[in-house]
């Protein structure tokens, strides 16, 4: 096999493949060894038929194809191999030459991994992110909890109010008749949540149990049902219950039910300790997401379409997976949200495009620093893994994990230690 390279530019390599008459010759007959039963050649027994008639009576050529197909692969991966090429597609193959006695010719075209113009990275500037734990964040984290420790109890006969739950009947009219989807029997509304038509809610606010209520409301121009956008609409509501959560009082006794402290000033101590971590973590991913985002600003690439193609095609998978451990599929999804597989490409297409950016200008970075992931580092993080996902036996982890594909994993190190080496050199402003 010999390959040359014709040129490569535009992120296009395109390059001949010559493949020795000999071999070919060889991979033509072990074709035919391998067919010969499937032929019926009168005079002959069935898979007797010497090699010559068979091309007689069928061409010359009847098994070059397969014999071709049986080469090439192999070919054309030792022909990226010696030329250096990383392709991100498939390539395009026209024969050139085919015929008895002579090498194969074959021409390939195929798009290449795209060069990389790194920016000055080792002078970058980045403003420090900054959160920081107030007393009114404390207190919000605070109320948050008393509210999940809340009682729902029975209003009584007063009218509802913003943040009472309403179990309420309703029926929808648009000009006079009911339309599909407008009527539920003993529905939980809870009066604040925004959770019914734009206006639903706030009509029913003053009005007491038992009361029989028209609410007038017109369908957002937004709506998912195409149908109703922009509609107006009657809705003949009965209330059935008025229900209010009661809440505990924050206090000692508070903090001994929902924590290990005896006081609640400790536990809201705790509660800032708590909170101050989370914020030094959202600092140090914010720092990390800001490095990236300016490397990648600063760096220049012609992106091959079919690289952001391939990228969206992952995600519609990983959101695909996501949404079968809900119980729902991507059909259910596009019916609820009256969008379509284009749609939803279109929308993910940006995130695809900065993701492969990312990915080339990190690897890139890697390879000029010689930054290299050992042995030792994949040993680490596999034991890292073990005990985020609570393997009693580390060593078995690892070693299973160690007979799939370890790639992800190389990779993931290895852009940490690119975003490592980024923020050593960062001036923080």
């Amino acid at each position: 096999m010999n390959a040359v390279l014709e040129k490569k530019e535009n992120n296009k390599a395109l390059f001949n493949i010559e493949i020795d008459a000999k071999d070919f010759e060889k991979a033509v007959q072990g074709v035919y060894l391998r067919n010969r039963n499937r032929f019926n050649i009168p005079g002959f027994r069935k898979g007797k038929a010497p090699r010559k008639i068979i091309e007689l009576n069928y061409g010359e050529g009847i098994f070059y194809e397969e014999a071709l197909n049986n080469l090439l692969p192999k070919a054309y991966d030792e022909a990226i191999e010696d030329l250096e090429l990383e392709p991100v597609d498939t390539p395009d193959v026209n024969v050139e030459q085919l015929e008895k006695g002579k090498p194969v010719i074959v021409e390939i075209e195929v798009t290449i991994k795209p060069e990389v113009e790194l920016g000055d990275y080792k002078s970058i500037e980045i403003e420090k992110p900054e959160y920081n734990v107030t007393e009114e964040k404390i207190d919000q984290e605070l109320k948050s909890i008393q509210e999940m420790n809340g009682r729902i109890i029975d209003a009584g006969d007063r009218e509802a109010k913003e943040g009472d739950i309403l179990t309420i009947d309703f029926e929808g009219y648009i000009d006079g008749k009911k339309f599909e989807g407008g009527t539920a029997e003993n529905q939980d509304l809870e009066i604040g949540s925004d959770k019914f038509i734009p206006g639903f809610e706030k009509q029913l606010i003053g009005k007491k149990k038992g009361d029989n209520v028209e609410v007038h409301v017109t369908f957002p121009e937004d709506y998912f049902d195409e149908n109703l956008r922009g509609k107006e609409a009657l809705f003949k509501v009965t209330i059935h219950e008025i229900k209010e959560k009661e809440l505990p009082v924050l206090d000692d006794e508070f903090a001994k039910d929902v924590s290990e402290f005896d006081t609640l000033e400790e536990y809201k101590e705790s509660i800032r300790e708590r909170l101050e971590k989370q914020a030094k973590e959202q600092e140090r991913i914010e720092l990390r997401n800001r490095v990236i985002e300016k490397v990648v600003e600063l760096s220049k690439i012609d992106l091959p379409e079919v690289m952001v193609d391939n990228q969206i095609d992952r995600e519609i998978s990983e959101f695909d997976y996501t949404l079968q451990m809900q119980g729902m599929d991507m059909d259910q999804y596009f019916l609820l949200t009256n969008t379509t597989m284009e749609d939803f490409a279109e929308q993910v297409r940006p995130t695809a495009d900065k993701k492969v950016r990312t990915e080339l200008v990190l690897s890139k970075i890697g390879e000029v620093e010689e930054i290299e992931v050992t042995e030792k580092d994949i040993d680490e993080e596999l034991e890292r893994m073990a005990k985020q996902y609570n393997q009693e036996d580390i060593d078995k982890f690892k070693e299973n994990m160690k007979k799939g594909d370890l790639e992800p994993i190389r990779s993931g190190i290895m852009r940490n230690k690119v975003v490592d080496l980024l923020l050593e050199n960062i001036k923080l402003i």
